[in-house]
């Protein structure tokens, strides 16, 4: 794969950010050429492809109307000054538009031609995310209305519901092995496995890894990331290193370990013959990641680097130009907190971001 094309330096962590709890612009031919570009697939390898990969899109009704169609003239004018905060206020890709400049996407992944909109959280906890609030039947409900929302908005790219639980739970306690963390029970894993596959929907496991290392947990899931529809998140602000405490201390991780991990499951996906895979990168602030150039998608997995701060929506924004704008990697992700920010923003305000967000999730 060709080594994509890294864009600035690491800029100064804001302090706004640890508000968190866990250029060019386009033309309309742009536009015109990426709309194209999602629709001229048949219908009939669409649903191959769909077939495969064990994933259904939420259709946006007949009356859907394109992404732009949504905004003022003033407010398509005034996005990217909203975003900056000073720095170029200039779009980089087009409204809309998913893959960050100067990155390619070379695989069949559900983030191709759709949008994912996920729901965070553990079933035994109400205070770690909304996943814990609901049993799994409603929330499944709700979830795919949050998800509608986003194909009604952007019916170019429907977007796909998901389910992402935490699969290993970073704890103050160091627990039997001295790791900080607590593995959830299979039978939980399983009971959303379920629930994921029987709504076509997309199930990501979330590792939050104490004092372990990336691959150990990569390794222990190995038995459902083997199942076409489940994907893997690294909560990066959770691993510390001896003398350090989960949520007492701010975790750090090496982006040469990340990239392990993703190359382990690319090569997981390639030697079973598995739908190409989704892998989500957490952070809330700069410091937490080094290295981040090293972080890059591979033929099978499409990387995702999510703004998780919360808190006050000018901040958020600025957080995700600092994060993800300002550090492409190939799609950008960012966290919506139902109870923590102010104000909770709504579907348009997330996709005003630049990129748009190629993945939403809500906790």
């Amino acid at each position: 794969m060709k080594k994509l094309i890294m864009a600035g330096a690491c800029l100064a962590v804001i302090p706004a950010l640890l508000l968190s709890g866990c250029s060019q612009e386009a033309t309309s031919q742009d536009q015109e050429t990426e709309s194209k570009e999602r629709t001229e697939m048949s219908s009939d390898e669409q649903q191959d492809s769909v077939e495969k990969a064990n994933y259904q899109a939420i259709k946006p009704s007949e009356a859907a109307k394109p992404l732009k169609s949504h905004y003022t003239e003033t407010q398509l004018a005034e996005m990217p000054t909203t975003q900056a905060h000073g720095d170029d206020t200039k779009r980089s890709v087009p409204l809309g538009q998913t893959l960050e400049k100067g990155t390619e996407d070379e695989t069949e992944g559900p983030l191709q031609k759709n949008r994912i909109v996920s729901y965070y959280g553990h079933p035994d906890s109400t205070s770690m995310g909304i996943l814990g609030e609901y049993s799994p039947e409603e929330l499944m409900e709700k979830l795919k209305d949050q998800t509608k929302a986003y194909s009604e908005l952007d019916p170019e790219r429907p977007a796909i519901p998901a389910i992402e639980l935490i699969a290993t739970v970073a704890q103050r306690n160091p627990g039997e092995d001295g790791l900080y963390m607590h593995a959830t029970a299979d039978e939980d894993i399983e009971r959303y496995a379920k629930l994921a596959e029987e709504n076509n929907a997309l199930l990501i496991l979330d590792v939050q890894l104490g004092r372990d290392n990336i691959m150990n947990q990569v390794k222990s899931l190995e038995k459902y990331l083997k199942l076409p529809y489940v994907h893997l998140a690294i909560d990066t602000e959770f691993h510390v290193k001896e003398g350090q405490v989960p949520g007492e201390n701010l975790g750090h991780v090496d982006g040469e370990n990340v990239q392990e991990a993703i190359d382990y499951v690319s090569n997981l996906a390639s030697e079973n013959e598995l739908p190409d895979k989704l892998f989500i990168v957490h952070q809330f602030a700069d410091i937490i990641i080094s290295n981040k150039e090293a972080i890059h998608p591979t033929e099978n997995v499409e990387v995702v680097l999510n703004n998780d701060g919360h808190g006050i929506a000018a901040l958020k924004r600025s957080g995700y130009h600092q994060l993800v704008h300002n550090q492409p990697i190939q799609y950008g992700g960012f966290k919506v907190f139902y109870q923590k920010d102010e104000p909770v923003m709504t579907p348009e305000e997330v996709l005003e971001l630049d990129p748009a967000p190629a993945f939403v999730n809500y906790q």
